[in-house]
């Protein structure tokens, strides 16, 4: 294959996946295209909503049709380090202990209400989201390849909530808002509810648009192919450069963030089906990668100042190489 069918065929799978996820979800474009941009980028999605706005439903048939091993785990007050990465079990028969492996080893894991766990529970995922293995008795366990994190978590002002701590927000490559459908969407949304075709169960589960992991690896593979240029690199270095510098802005965007930028821009462009990063690339989602790492100055905050009005102030300022 010549590159640009190896970008055909990413672009063919998005398509596809998209047309199978709006037979039972409405609306979410932007977040459908964000899951294949994180799940292609070999990235994490952090999403935040009010329950009841289908995230999990989303996430599910996403999982369902992409292959591989799905895990999930509810995120509760009681849940514990070991309910996240499993367990050391004795084994009677034998005389010995055997590892349990918990839901974090799986292709694609779900942490649903993320926020609703400890702090303490929230670090067990900290080095598998960062370097895609973890450590339990002393012992460095290599995670399943394809990996991608989706975590769900309420607003912060809900009850029973704890707020995820700078680090953990930074290794999350996107972050996206849900809001409320709008009144049309809502009507449609009823309709299906009626005809019964909301849940993803009614599809065959045998019938997935990826058989195997490795298929999705092979497109990672061409996603790292992308072609960015070197104005492309200094533009997100301005974008960078301006949160760090930014009145309004307490801490900007760390090295990870300019990373988690470039690698979604070229999974954007690959899903758009162009072998190279333009700057709209960039400023797409720059919102979507900068809004859970940027953290405003009190006096800025209490001012009314909002995230998204300094990141709408960014990419307005900062010019187009």
């Amino acid at each position: 294959m010549t590159e640009q069918q190896n970008i055909d065929t990413i672009r063919t799978f998005h398509d596809d996946l998209k047309k199978r996820l709006h037979q039972c979800i409405i609306g979410y474009d932007d977040l459908m295209d964000l899951l294949t941009i994180a799940l292609l980028s070999d990235g994490a999605l952090l999403m935040e909503g009010v329950p009841g706005t289908a995230k999990t439903t989303l996430c599910k048939f996403f999982a369902q049709n992409i292959g591989g091993h799905f895990g999930r785990l509810q995120g509760a007050v009681d849940i514990l380090p070991m309910d996240v990465l499993g367990v050391q079990k004795y084994q009677q028969d034998t005389n010995k202990f055997f590892f349990s492996k918990g839901p974090i080893f799986s292709n694609l894991f779900l942490v649903d209400e993320i926020n609703r766990m400890t702090p303490k529970a929230q670090g067990a995922l900290l080095e598998a989201l960062a370097e895609r293995q973890v450590t339990i008795d002393n012992e460095t366990i290599c995670l399943p390849a394809p990996f991608i994190v989706i975590a769900t978590q309420n607003p912060y002002e809900m009850e029973g909530t704890f707020n995820l701590i700078e680090s953990q927000k930074d290794r999350f490559t996107l972050s996206y808002r849900i809001k409320h459908l709008d009144v049309a969407e809502e009507v449609s949304v009823l309709k299906k509810g009626m005809a019964g075709s909301l849940n993803p169960g009614i599809l065959d589960s045998k019938d997935k648009l990826v058989e195997d992991p490795s298929e999705i690896l092979a497109m990672q593979a061409m996603v790292r192919s992308v072609y960015a240029s070197d104005d492309i690199l200094s533009y997100i270095g301005d974008l960078v450069e301006a949160t760090r510098n930014h009145p309004d802005i307490k801490l900007g965007i760390s090295t990870r963030g300019s990373l988690a930028l470039l690698r979604s821009a070229m999974a954007n462009a690959a899903i758009q089906g162009r072998e190279y990063v333009i700057p709209d690339d960039v400023k797409y989602l720059v919102p979507f990668a900068f809004a859970h790492r940027i953290i405003m100055k009190r006096e800025s905050a209490l001012s009314k100042i909002t995230v998204d009005s300094v990141i709408d102030d960014i990419l307005q300022t900062v010019p187009v190489k």
